[in-house]
């Protein structure tokens, strides 16, 4: 995929987010099982003492309890659902849609993960780049999908393409943001909510 067709990021309610998102809602997003393949696959994913950004974050991360991290930055579009999330230790309320640039400064973060968010993304290449800025050399970043999500604000993309077609989508966003070695995995467990996870690294040193 080499070109995005007209109308590929277009929303059925094409609002501002900070309207939908104003309201918390304190919900899981993917079944217990999946839920819990994610945070095993994150125990391979994240190590002791890592500094973390939680992009697109809410009030769980889905972490290991068991690994001590660093600094666990979380940017979301709720200010109760971030203040709510014990995992974090810094949070701040982030339109990545009207502002794809992060604030925060070059090389600050070994991980970086999104956790069944992606499909909400208007800018996706631009903040994939600024994602990888923020990531030092040889950083990782994990891209966490499945099958739900609130339909008026997808992308039509996330609509039209099966599910295939939407791994190998959010690759180009990596690949396109500067990212290397892009991969996929599938943790999905039996009987339960896929879990398709698409991975990139920034450039060592």
């Amino acid at each position: 995929m080499t070109d995005f067709p007209p109308g590929f990021f277009d929303r059925i309610d094409p609002a501002p987010d900070s309207e939908f998102y104003r309201e918390p809602r304190f919900v899981q997003h993917i079944d217990e099982a999946t839920i819990e393949a994610l945070t095993a696959w994150y125990g391979e994913f994240l190590f002791p003492d890592a500094d973390v950004l939680d992009l697109m974050s809410s009030w769980v991360s889905h972490y290991p309890p068991e690994i001590s991290l660093g600094r666990v930055a979380g940017l979301g579009m709720n200010a109760a659902e971030l203040a709510a999330n014990e995992r974090l230790t810094e949070h701040c309320v982030h339109d990545l849609n009207a502002h794809p640039e992060l604030p925060y400064p070059a090389s600050s973060f070994d991980r970086a993960t999104i956790a069944v968010s992606i499909q909400y993304l208007t800018r996706p290449v631009e903040t994939m780049r600024s994602v990888a800025e923020t990531l030092r050399p040889g950083g990782r970043l994990a891209i966490a999908m499945s099958h739900r999500l609130f339909p008026t604000k997808a992308i039509r993309a996330f609509h039209q393409l099966p599910p295939a077609e939407r791994v190998r989508l959010v690759g180009t966003y990596l690949v396109r943001g500067g990212f290397e070695k892009v991969a996929f995995v599938d943790r999905s467990p039996p009987n339960a909510d896929p879990l398709w996870i698409v991975t990139g690294e920034t450039a060592a040193v």
